[in-house]
């Protein structure tokens, strides 16, 4: 799992780098629903192997990124194939529908 803040790569590169799934996880440190996904993020991570990249974002520290996907509230997790968004969805989820809806859109 990787974050904004290694700047070797730009989200923009990130996103278009190849054709594996990018899951990204918009959250804000001072969020209690996004600290109660980010072990479920990561649990879906593992269990999918290289089958998605997840990447994770503060939204305080990379305002830009959340802007650019209108990204009003937080957590929001988007899933991006080649730059395009294919899937998003805010606010909390389990482990079974989040694993289910990256599989579906993975798989697709």
């Amino acid at each position: 799992m990787s974050t904004i803040k290694n700047k070797k790569k730009s989200f923009k590169e990130l996103i278009n780098s190849d054709s594996t799934a990018v899951l990204v996880d918009f959250y804000a440190s001072w969020c209690g629903p996004c600290q109660t996904l980010s072990p479920i993020v990561q649990q879906v991570a593992k269990e999918l192997g290289d089958q998605v990249k997840v990447i994770k974002v503060d939204i305080d520290k990379n305002p830009a990124a959340a802007q650019q996907f209108q990204v009003r509230s937080v957590p929001t997790l988007m899933i991006f194939k080649t730059g395009k968004v294919l899937w998003r969805k805010s606010g909390l989820m389990t482990k079974r529908e989040l694993l289910s809806s990256v599989q579906r859109v993975v798989n697709h």
